[in-house]
């Protein structure tokens, strides 16, 4: 392996009821396309899988994940878990510029450093959580690695490449909208961007005067210039793992992910809608989030102790059994939980189930 870096940081951050402190070693990796960096937090558990998380464009690891990560609720899952915070090249903090005419890696070479980041660690298998760029990134991963992915967590996927009018639009959003803007279109709905409310300020605010935009447009054209991941459901392209899907209701994303479900393995995949979420539900709903997570990783025989207690607080829990899909068309079961009923239903796999705060 190439040049190696290590940092260590201690996080100083008050700490929530639960929290417990962490030591955080941040690493630097050289691939055959570029150097990578990655945090890991905790140590190795036997018989367990590595937490492994990829972030969207326009933030990093500390600003896709730290709100559900440092949720309170969280902390169970973590104590369980080592985990590994990738950061996209040249999206760490304090990362210098490209310079000028930089071939950024494509999210397919972006999928291919993840083999390297695992022998150096010598991690064997992840269970993956990307949010956006991120989910098509260890999807593409999981595609040509399978043995090694025991999970997905997939939030706001979209697995197809532009189509010719996607491209047209974007070309005429790009004369009237910088790139900052662009991407907070990407990752928020219109409804929130709209609204200003005390997040979408800061997250316009860490993108609009990031030192690094200009890598962060190169992350940007490499999103928007991906391939099509041609899942196809009883097909060989397909994801061979438990997966669950997470979109927020009417988020930008969410006809992509509603697809995305349509394509894959029933008996493996589970889609989770969120409600009153918006664009991005590890920010908004990470309670909620953690929750379904525990209720994941104790379907993967994980966390079998677990307390499924937000979700099973929330005044509707409903639980939609999908059948089959015919010509566009799902034959569906749906059911419905009151939140005085103490867990959730422990479902088939293949499921929709939608969560209402």
């Amino acid at each position: 392996m190439a040049e190696l870096q290590e940092v260590q940081i201690t996080e100083e951050k008050p700490l929530l009821p639960g929290q417990t402190s962490e030591t955080a070693k941040t690493h630097s990796v050289e691939t055959p396309y570029g150097s990578v960096t990655f945090t890991v937090y905790g140590t190795p558990k036997p018989k367990r899988p590595a937490i492994f998380t990829y972030h969207d464009v326009g933030l990093n690891y500390k600003s896709c994940f730290q709100p559900l990560f440092q949720f309170g609720d969280m902390q169970e899952i973590i104590q369980n878990f080592v985990r590994v915070h990738v950061d996209a090249p040249g999206m760490e903090d304090g990362a210098p510029v490209f310079p000028l005419g930089y071939q950024y890696p494509s999210l397919d070479q972006l999928a291919d450093m993840i083999p390297c980041i695992l022998q150096y660690l010598n991690f064997s298998t992840i269970i993956g959580v990307g949010v956006g760029a991120g989910a098509y990134i260890l999807s593409r991963y999981a595609l040509t690695h399978p043995d090694t992915v025991e999970g997905l967590v997939l939030i706001n996927i979209d697995p197809n490449a532009k189509g010719w009018m996607d491209w047209a639009a974007h070309k005429l959003t790009g004369l009237t909208s910088s790139i900052p803007e662009m991407i907070l279109g990407h990752l928020f709905s219109q409804e929130e961007l709209s609204g200003n409310s005390e997040l979408i300020q800061k997250y316009r605010n860490i993108i609009t005067h990031a030192p690094n935009l200009e890598n962060i447009e190169l992350y940007w054209n490499s999103y928007n210039n991906r391939r099509d991941l041609n899942f196809e459901r009883g097909g060989e392209m397909t994801l061979k793992c438990p997966v669950m899907l997470v979109v927020g209701d009417q988020a930008p994303h969410e006809d992509a992910v509603v697809e995305c479900n349509s394509k894959l393995d029933p008996t493996q995949t589970s889609f989770l809608k969120m409600a009153d979420s918006g664009g991005q539900p590890q920010l908004t709903q990470p309670g909620k989030l953690t929750e379904a997570f525990k209720y994941f990783l104790q379907g993967m025989g994980y966390m079998a102790s677990s307390c499924m207690t937000r979700l099973s607080r929330s005044r509707t829990a409903s639980l939609t059994s999908a059948a089959s899909i015919d010509g566009g068309r799902s034959r569906s079961r749906t059911l419905s939980q009151s939140s005085e009923s103490g867990t959730l239903p422990s479902g088939p796999p293949g499921h929709t189930m939608e969560v209402s705060c």
